[in-house]
């Protein structure tokens, strides 16, 4: 079970999923509350990097991008060290190649496009399922469609997302049977990373997961 811990915007927090056991962190480039400068991205990954090596293991940076140009994505992965992107907007499936060889992840919200459905056919992406909000182009911590998800996994390795916390993953995780779990809003308190909520979720998906 790979468990992401989204919209990461300070060392310290950073720092807690690492401890926690956290494979993935999401460092959000696109307009939003929990958007990061590519300065202070990079200095978290370094601290992040550091502190997981420390503990003999890595830990996965994924940059979160929303309808951006392949040329910024490029660039911004470079300057912060990123192994991955996230992508949360309307890009198209020609993306995945010009992304390679970085890890991509495609965020879906079973919106029934024919834009959609083709990236269900890149085999070498990883889709990320999460709610469909109109005009929203994060899940907003609305719940996602746990019944379609698992209908998808059934053929197709998928990251769930959308209104996770530490009191449903465990939940999710057994009706959805993803490859991984992301979760934002779900670990914060008023707006901030909450290191109490980052643990607990943590903790939960992998009782869940064993």
């Amino acid at each position: 079970m790979i468990i992401k811990i989204c919209g990461v915007r300070a060392r310290d927090h950073a720092l807690t999923a690492v401890d926690a056991g956290a494979d993935m962190l999401g460092l959000v480039f696109a307009p939003s509350r929990r958007q990061i400068t590519v300065e202070d991205a990079a200095s978290i990954a370094e601290a992040a990097r550091f502190a997981a090596r420390g503990r003999g293991r890595a830990i996965t940076l994924i940059g979160v991008f929303v309808n951006e140009t392949v040329e910024r994505i490029r660039d911004i992965a470079s300057s912060c060290g990123l192994d991955g992107v996230q992508l949360s907007g309307d890009e198209p499936v020609i993306y995945a190649d010009a992304l390679a060889p970085l890890l991509v992840i495609k965020a879906v919200r079973f919106d029934d496009s024919a834009q959609e459905r083709a990236w269900f056919d890149q085999a070498h992406v990883q889709l990320l399922v999460d709610a469909r909000v109109p005009g929203n182009y994060g899940g907003a911590g609305v719940v996602a469609d746990w019944e379609r998800a698992a209908e998808l996994a059934r053929w197709r390795s998928l990251m769930l997302a959308g209104g996770l916390t530490p009191e449903n993953v465990a939940d999710a995780i057994t009706r959805v049977h993803p490859w991984g779990v992301d979760v934002s809003s779900g670990v914060e308190s008023n707006g901030v990373k909450d290191h109490g909520k980052i643990r607990a979720f943590i903790a939960a998906a992998r009782a869940a997961a064993r």
